[in-house]
């Protein structure tokens, strides 16, 4: 057993982080480099390390009104005619009936026919509101991709098809998509297209770093490597399978996948949210600031040191720092007066588990987790749990925030 794990949870890889890694900001200009197929699986084009739009960048539009140059006439030659006068922005309505002047109105260009002929048809965009979009945050999936779905769609972030359909919503996943269920590799897929689509709306979709990420990489990266842990000699192999690591996944893995989850944050401030993966205080270990813990993570984990890499997932995968009625508030304070904001908003720890309605360790009866139907406020209110035990049966929680008590 894993110090301080209860066989669940883990998840992250290496690289450093930037401010457009940490927006998951795509480039506009480039070309996606393959074709996607219109599969459940998400399949996701990524430009470089970087998710990519659909299609190829704008086309720059001609707009009826302004003039080509006119190259240099010779002495003796008449004078050019004069080119039109541009109109004033006032004037375009009427110059340019149905045109609306936006940054982003650009046309969609194709052949009518033989010969030169061009037709040109302006697609106007809507206005996107003034501000952010909602904020939601989704709990452990745990390659539950159907029931993810489910949830997503009942929400309205995404259509029949599974495509982004929020517009500018702000999503966060906090962390832990594989292991256990049955796709883990089709939720990330699905949450690296995600992350596409919704920046191409005005919102984004983005997501942290789970201790089940940080197995997954161990076991790929170092294998059978034996570490050195709290319990005597382990291996990453061991404790992926121990921890319901699916061969499925494995064979699927690629290294997008891995440079993505190596990517991830494993923490940020939101509207007064400070969102993390684990319920513990361990991320005081790794900074006094948002920053400097996802900058210090991403450090270690570039260091492709397997002991270093066990000693993250270890930490990370402690539980219930906040779940004792009396030093449970104070923990929380101390996580929100280092980082910032007024609640902590977690996964890692099943819900069943911090309410007492399963078994737990210490060997107690188990009782079902069916009557789990949302997230579980606690620590005097500072604290918001937000696995709701989809591996045991229980609900995979997709929310929006704020949250009342």
């Amino acid at each position: 057993m894993v110090e301080g794990s209860m066989t669940q949870g883990a998840g992250q890889g290496p690289a450093m982080r930037t401010e457009t890694l940490r927006d998951f900001r795509v480039p506009v200009t480039e070309p996606a480099p393959y074709a996607v197929s219109a599969g459940l699986d998400g399949e996701v084009p990524v430009y470089g390390e970087y998710p990519a739009y659909y299609g190829e960048g704008p086309v720059v539009p001609v707009r009826p009104g302004y003039a080509a140059s006119v190259p240099a006439q010779p002495d003796h030659a008449p004078p050019a005619p004069a080119a039109p006068p541009v109109p004033e922005p006032e004037d375009q309505d009427e110059d340019f009936e149905g045109y609306t002047p936006t940054q982003r109105d650009l046309p969609i260009i194709g052949r009518g026919g033989p010969g030169d002929t061009v037709q040109v048809h302006y697609v106007p965009e809507e206005t996107a509101a003034a501000g952010p979009g909602p904020l939601y945050v989704v709990g452990d999936v745990h390659g539950y991709l159907d029931e993810l779905v489910t949830e997503l769609q009942a929400q309205n972030l995404i259509d029949a098809d599974r495509h982004w359909s929020a517009g500018n919503a702000r999503l966060w996943f906090l962390g832990d998509f594989t292991d256990r269920g049955p796709d883990g590799i089709g939720v990330i897929d699905l949450v690296m297209r995600l992350s596409a689509e919704a920046a191409a709306s005005g919102g984004y979709c983005k997501a942290l770093m789970g201790n089940h990420e940080l197995l997954l990489i161990g076991a790929k990266r170092f294998g059978d490597t034996p570490v050195a842990s709290g319990a005597g000699t382990a291996t990453f192999q061991a404790a992926w399978l121990l921890n319901g690591g699916q061969r499925t996944d494995m064979e699927r893995l690629e290294d997008v996948h891995l440079q993505w989850m190596s990517r991830l944050d494993a923490a940020v401030l939101e509207d007064g949210h400070l969102l993390l993966h684990s319920d513990t205080t361990a991320y005081l270990d790794y900074g006094d600031s948002v920053e400097d813990v996802n900058d210090t993570i991403h450090e270690l984990l570039n260091r492709n040191d397997a002991d270093i890499t066990w000693d993250l997932f270890r930490k990370f995968t402690k539980r219930f720092a906040f779940r004792d009625e009396e030093t449970g508030p104070g923990a929380v304070r101390e996580l929100l007066d280092t980082y910032g904001g007024g609640r902590v908003v977690h996964g890692h720890s099943p819900i069943p588990y911090l309410l007492g309605e399963v078994g737990t360790e210490d060997g107690d009866e188990p009782r079902g987790p069916e009557a789990v139907d949302g997230p579980h406020v606690y620590a005097q209110g500072l604290a918001i749990a937000m696995d709701g035990g989809v591996t045991m049966a229980g609900k995979l929680l997709v929310v929006q925030l704020p949250l009342s008590d």
